[in-house]
């Protein structure tokens, strides 16, 4: 009867990256063997240790979850207590509720993740092509930003004979909206109600 399991087993931290795949590729293969079932493996690396081993500070540590026969868990601790490179290993058994639910978390991520990833792929996002010229879309943060708008002042003149300088300097100048983003608004000092205070 299968059952859930977690290995946990720390290496010795001087360990390649080959004899890593290689004592991976060993369990992998006894679980292949035995018809059981590698569900995860969670790589951490090279970690510090609570307390000297073999005069080691630190060691690699590799954490797999698995549904193992009993014989698969006997043949795969026989092969971590042979291995040189192994300090420790544990075998745990896990509560099946517990798993089963974290495998029905994992298995809901997975699927929004690809429905994500397809409604992505139905419509894709192509810059919008006007007149020769490719317009990029707005950023979020260009949207976020607060827009206040100046009034310019107008000059008035009494004097109706103008000049084609004067027309040209009297000619109202279009509105501009200076841009300000939320961090601006923030930072930007209080505005000064009394200035009579300030100087006294």
């Amino acid at each position: 009867m299968s059952r859930d399991y977690e290995l946990g087993f720390i290496l010795n931290p001087e360990v390649s990256e080959d004899e890593i795949r290689s004592i991976l590729g060993r369990i992998e293969q006894i679980v292949a063997n035995y018809g059981s079932q590698i569900v995860k493996v969670n790589q951490w690396g090279r970690r510090r240790l609570a307390y000297p081993i073999d005069r080691h500070r630190d060691g690699y540590y590799i954490f797999i979850d698995m549904i193992l026969t009993p014989e698969a868990v006997a043949e795969i601790e026989r092969t971590l207590r042979v291995s040189e490179i192994v300090f420790r290993h544990m075998m745990k058994r896990r509560d099946p509720k517990a798993a089963q639910k974290e495998r029905e978390a994992h298995a809901a991520a997975a699927a929004a993740q690809a429905e994500a990833a397809a409604r992505q792929a139905e419509t894709p996002a192509t810059p919008i092509e006007a007149e020769g010229q490719t317009e990029t879309p707005v950023p979020v943060e260009a949207a976020s930003r607060v827009e206040i708008p100046v009034t310019p002042v107008e000059a008035e003149s009494p004097v109706k004979d103008k000049t084609e300088a004067e027309e040209v300097a009297a000619t109202p100048i279009a509105e501009e909206a200076v841009v300000l983003s939320p961090e601006e608004i923030e930072s930007a000092p209080p505005a000064i109600e009394n200035p009579e205070a300030i100087e006294a």
